[in-house]
């Protein structure tokens, strides 16, 4: 590993972080004697997994009721929180047709969401001061919906089960099991090791089940999915890149009758993103502060600046009185269209919502991509196994599907919006724009950029200490409670270290990380990794997130 030491203040985050551990998530291994037989496997019970298991159950309902040869299939969640909605983190304003597609005999009344948009707001902040600005077309909201995922994703798995569908929450996945090129199940992750690694009180030995096939939706950063493409050489244009989104649920003394988003402080110039207040119902507001990873100050703190965000006066006075319910934070795949890999399918295998790279950074949307994801790769599936056909020739239809959609119609229409800012706040908003006018066309040409890793930071002068007041800002320990954190004490460690980790990059690791898992003490590092809460964000810049036993991590009821 190359030396990551600063030299003129200048670190290099790709030098010291260690390759992914992919030994560890591709196995070639036959699966156990006692394998648990599956038809398909989703991994993970998020919008994109719950999505392709509802579409499949309901489509092999309706062969089997017009007399279909194909028989009952036994489908199959896993999902690693100990309850499906735990680990769902999102805004969230939903563009409901994808919902209405998968369930075409409810009306919108009957779906848990808040009412449509009416009323929504695009502000220009300082530190004292907010310049309304008009509604850019790409962020208008009018006739979409406000919602909880953590409900939505409950809801749905609801639904699933209603069809026949096994949900199984608690049961992360460490590893796919291949033979040869061809994906035939998976190992779950054993649960009540100690410490060391060893088995303790309560231990849960690894499980396998097999499929014909297994559908990643593991959500953002997925080890597995990133693994798979490294395997498999599947590439696409531009490496993906990322954001780090922190929220708050709040309630407050009265409710909030408008959508707004804001930009410009208390994010530097340099960096991209931007931050929300949602009205949630019920006196609740959900409002959060999302930063591309690419930022270049090695002591920016994406939790930091949400504690400043609260204090300008346009937001302290939504705040004021209230009182802080939940916190959470999740990172956000930026890329768009040119980071989403060639194809997203493979023998046994497809790759559906977050974990493909389907959002769509300037409309701030990726929820309903995720679910028609699911829904396509639902109807290809389902074709593959008429025809009895689960290669990957067989289920290329899903990858041509998705392109052919509205999916990635979008993302090219917006290719490289978010790209743009690379060149600074003023200059990508002026491209951006042109962009919006052109439909995309102007400027031409793919912009290149670089995974966030290799981007150089530099370790500016440091702020001044922030000191959480406990009724309108908080520390990050005390955030981390909030998000209903369950990870033993005594878990071993899911994270992977690099080598000779300087002072200044244990710094920058303590910055980077929302939940104070990663500190600096003198010129050691020193790492509490249950206060993990899933996010990736290191696992994007430093060191690598792995599988740890079911139910660990975050309990979010209403985010």
């Amino acid at each position: 590993m190359a030396d990551s030491t600063p030299l003129d203040g200048v670190i290099h985050p790709d030098r010291a972080q260690p390759p992914l551990p992919t030994e560890r998530f591709i196995v070639e291994e036959a699966p156990d004697e006692e394998a648990v037989p599956m038809d398909v496997l989703f991994v993970g019970g998020g919008p994109a997994g719950l999505a392709g298991a509802i579409e499949l159950a309901r489509l092999v309902r309706a062969e089997s009721e017009d007399g279909g040869e194909l028989g009952d299939l036994e489908i199959g969640v896993l999902e690693k929180s100990a309850e499906l909605g735990e680990h769902c983190l999102s805004g969230a304003v939903l563009n409901p047709e994808p919902f209405r597609e998968l369930f075409p005999d409810l009306q919108d009344e009957d779906f848990p969401f808040q009412g449509p948009v009416e009323k929504e707001a695009v502000y220009l902040m300082r530190e004292s001061s907010a310049l309304r600005l008009p509604t850019p077309p790409t962020m208008k909201n009018h006739g979409n919906r406000v919602a909880s995922i953590c409900e939505v994703v409950r809801w749905m798995g609801e639904q699933a089960e209603e069809l026949g569908v096994n949900v199984f929450p608690g049961f992360p996945v460490d590893s796919l099991l291949v033979e040869e090129k061809r994906v035939v199940g998976v190992r779950t992750t054993p649960a009540g090791l100690d410490r060391e690694g060893n088995p303790g009180g309560g231990y849960t030995p690894p499980m396998d089940l097999t499929a014909q096939v297994t559908v990643l939706a593991e959500g953002t950063r997925g080890p597995l999915t990133q693994s798979w493409l490294g395997w498999q050489g599947v590439e696409a244009e531009n490496p993906q890149i990322y954001a780090l989104g922190v929220k708050e649920l709040w309630e407050v003394k009265s409710p909030l009758d408008r959508v707004i988003h804001t930009l410009g402080w208390p994010l530097p110039r340099d960096a991209f993103g931007g931050s929300w207040v949602y009205p949630m119902g019920q006196n609740l507001v959900s409002l959060g502060l999302v930063v591309g990873l690419d930022y270049h100050d090695a002591r920016l703190d994406v939790h930091g600046l949400l504690q400043q965000f609260k204090v300008h006066p346009l937001i302290r006075e939504i705040l004021e009185g209230g009182e802080l319910v939940e916190w959470g934070a999740k990172t956000i795949p930026e890329g768009g269209y040119y980071s989403v890999a060639e194809r997203r399918h493979g023998d046994g295998v497809c790759i559906v919502g977050d974990a493909a790279g389907y959002v769509d950074v300037p409309s701030l949307k990726g929820i309903h991509y995720a679910v028609k994801s699911g829904i396509l790769a639902a109807r290809t599936i389902f074709q593959a196994l008429k025809e009895g056909d689960t290669s990957e020739a067989g289920l290329a239809g899903y990858t041509r599907a998705v392109n052919e959609s509205y999916i990635m119609k979008d993302l090219y229409q917006t290719r490289n919006m978010r790209l743009a800012f690379k060149s600074g706040f003023y200059r990508g908003g002026m491209k951006a724009g042109l962009m919006t006018l052109t439909g995309g066309r102007l400027p031409g040409g793919k912009i290149e950029v670089e995974e966030d890793a290799a981007e150089p930071r530099t370790l500016e002068a440091p702020a001044p200490a922030f000191a959480a007041d406990g009724e309108l800002t908080f520390s990050k320990v005390d955030a981390v409670f909030k998000s209903g954190n369950k990870t033993r004490d005594d878990i071993p460690s899911h994270l992977v270290v690099g080598e000779d980790v300087s002072p200044e990059m244990a710094e920058f690791y303590a910055h980077v990380c929302p939940a104070a898992v990663y500190e600096r003490d003198g010129n050691e590092l020193v790492v509490n990794a249950p206060n993990c809460v899933d996010c990736k964000a290191t696992d994007i810049l430093g060191p690598r997130w792995t599988p740890r036993e079911g139910g660990s991590g975050p309990a979010y009821r209403r985010m």
